[in-house]
């Protein structure tokens, strides 16, 4: 429980990143923080009860330069919800799929790059979605750059958070 994660949002309650129960208990007990939602229940020491947050705001204003996405494996993974963009199975088993082939003249780019099954990326193999018959889910895009960071399967599992985070789409 102590090693949990939660959500650090800004003075604004825009989210920042995620840190440990730990460190947001030690944020809130030194007063940079308060709790936002407490979940979770409560954290007693020998002078004091915490509550154990599930998500926190910090009480003073945090301001970050915001960086493009590198295109990555786990990045484009991430941006289509550990689903196939083809027959929409979700799983972990992945590959990375180029909508129109490299082959082709095809750019690894965020716009052609897709999650894919095994199975589908075997069929659709070295042509592009029309001509193996095969539809997109959806268009793949850049993801929103929102200065910060967090993966789909955290996301998912802490629906609390869910009206601090801009629409995941």
């Amino acid at each position: 429980m102590i090693d949990s994660p939660v959500l650090v949002l800004n003075q604004s309650y825009e989210p920042l990143n995620l840190c440990r129960t730990r460190r947001a208990i030690v944020l809130v007990f030194h007063g940079k923080a308060e709790v936002v939602e407490n979940s979770r229940g409560e954290l007693h020491s020998v002078n004091h009860v915490f509550e154990i947050p599930s998500v926190i705001r910090l009480v003073y204003m945090v301001t970050r330069p915001r960086h493009q996405k590198k295109l990555s494996r786990f990045e484009v993974f991430n941006r289509d919800k550990y689903t196939c963009q083809y027959c929409g199975q979700q799983t972990r088993e992945l590959t990375l799929d180029h909508v129109i082939p490299r082959g082709r003249g095809g750019k690894h780019v965020w716009d052609n790059v897709v999650s894919a099954c095994i199975p589908c990326n075997r069929r659709k193999g070295g042509r592009t979605p029309d001509e193996a018959r095969m539809k997109l889910l959806r268009q793949p895009h850049s993801p929103h750059n929102d200065g910060f960071y967090i993966p789909y399967h955290i996301v998912h599992s802490h629906s609390e958070w869910q009206k601090y985070l801009p629409s995941l789409n």
